[in-house]
């Protein structure tokens, strides 16, 4: 980490927009190296995607091998990668220790606090920017800069405005705009030159057309233990694999199987018109196996209590069967063997960015130097999920906000060195 000496830093002050994860870790690195840090954010309180995210378990980071933990972000693995190197899920694991947090890792590999709580950690965290003279200010909407080149906001009390030196922004995504991820710095930066890929929902879930008996029955109902193949382009029935369960809504489907699967997904319909998965609800059962099951006589029995006698399929699993198999198909063994093993759900769109967990799109990678810092602006950097990557759930979004947020609080100290020299 760069630090500017005592002469350096003097009256040096860094405007960090944006209070989430990006943008805290962008003010410890500033506050470390001697600068005094201002915190801006338009919420009433920082950090409020960060502790409804973690809500349910809050899921810091990933323990898998670093290789594959990297190419969990895909086209953009070249461009997030370095970012990682310099605080890598081990080191944010020794970041949040620091914080007096223990960490376990989970069955799934996931790593979370012991408490599995977002709350205690960030009010650690808060407490240690305090002490290190951070300041910050609620309420504060970034409106962009005035013809002297100042910070404008939009506070309660009316319009305020504010120098820096440098200015950090971290202002999220288009998700969740209740939280502040509104992308309302779009404009702002594009009517800059800034080049801003479209955002786009991420870890989404999507509309299916549901009978209307079908979505007032199963919404809301969980498919536990099913997989899901994604055909490739040529139709093959053995492309991509995942298990998992997800969960039928009123509208279509979500859940973590889903999000996992979704920026294919989208990306299919994009260029397609609809995208089809094809749902094994048995994985663990041979095909074989359940031709063998189904074809056995049922007697007086429904097909519903048939199935659910012969292979434990009930609830929602048969519902859907009901709702996606031809009656002729369905009376039909080796059809209905077939379709438990691979029962085919169109896709028509993404759910809206707004009920998104993440977005893609933003700042576009190829518009920032190698320190974030934007090459429209210079002394003003980027960081956490208003640039352009994406990732599934399971720590990895969290982990490369703070990488990012890390980045960018290096790149500024680091020009603020360069100008002070100059």
């Amino acid at each position: 980490m760069t630090s500017l000496n005592h002469s350096e830093a003097q009256k040096k002050t860094v405007a960090i927009i944006g209070g989430g994860p990006a943008g805290l870790m962008a003010a410890e690195v500033l506050a470390a190296g001697g600068i005094q840090v201002e915190v801006y954010d338009a919420m009433p309180s920082v950090g409020r995607k960060f502790l409804l995210a973690g809500k349910g378990g809050m899921n810091l980071t990933h323990s898998e091998p670093y290789d594959a933990f990297l190419s969990r972000y895909g086209s953009r693995k070249p461009d997030i990668a370095p970012l990682l190197d310099q605080f890598t899920p081990d080191a944010l694991r020794e970041w949040v220790h620091a914080l007096g947090i223990d960490t376990f890792v989970g069955s799934s590999g996931r790593v979370f606090p012991t408490d599995m709580k977002a709350a205690p950690l960030l009010r650690a965290w808060l407490h240690r920017l305090r002490q290190a003279g951070v300041q910050f200010h609620m309420r504060h909407r970034w409106l962009g800069w005035n013809e002297a080149g100042a910070l404008v906001f939009e506070t309660p009390q009316g319009a305020h405005t504010a120098s820096a030196d440098a200015v950090v922004l971290a202002l999220g995504g288009g998700s969740w705009a209740r939280l502040g991820s509104d992308a309302k710095w779009v404009p702002l930066l594009a009517q800059r030159d800034v080049p801003i890929a479209p955002l786009q929902a991420a870890n989404c879930g999507f509309d299916v057309g549901w009978s209307e008996y079908f979505r007032g029955r199963f919404a809301g109902d969980h498919l536990k233990s099913v997989a899901i193949t994604i055909d490739d382009n040529a139709g093959d029935q053995h492309g991509f694999r995942k298990q998992g369960e997800f969960v039928v809504t009123a509208h279509g489907v979500e859940g973590s199987l889903i999000y996992a699967l979704s920026a294919g997904l989208r990306d299919r319909i994009s260029a397609e018109g609809s995208a089809v998965i094809h749902i094994d609800l048995l994985p663990d059962w041979p095909l074989q196996r359940v031709i063998d099951e189904v074809s056995r006589p049922r007697g007086a029995r429904s097909w519903s209590s048939h199935l659910q006698s012969r292979l434990g399929l009930k609830g929602v699993k048969t519902g859907l069967l009901r709702e996606l198999v031809a009656p002729a198909d369905f009376i039909d063994p080796l059809s209905l063997a077939n379709a438990i093993k691979a029962l085919p759900l169109t896709l028509l769109a993404p759910r809206p960015i707004d009920e998104a967990i993440s977005s893609a799109g933003g700042v576009t990678f190829e518009g920032l130097d190698q320190q974030l810092m934007l090459q429209a602006i210079p002394g003003v950097f980027c960081a956490g999920e208003m640039l352009d990557w994406e990732a599934p759930t399971g720590g990895y979004l969290l982990s490369a906000c703070l990488a990012s947020g890390r980045a960018a609080g290096n790149g500024a100290l680091s020009w603020l060195h360069r100008v002070a020299v100059a």
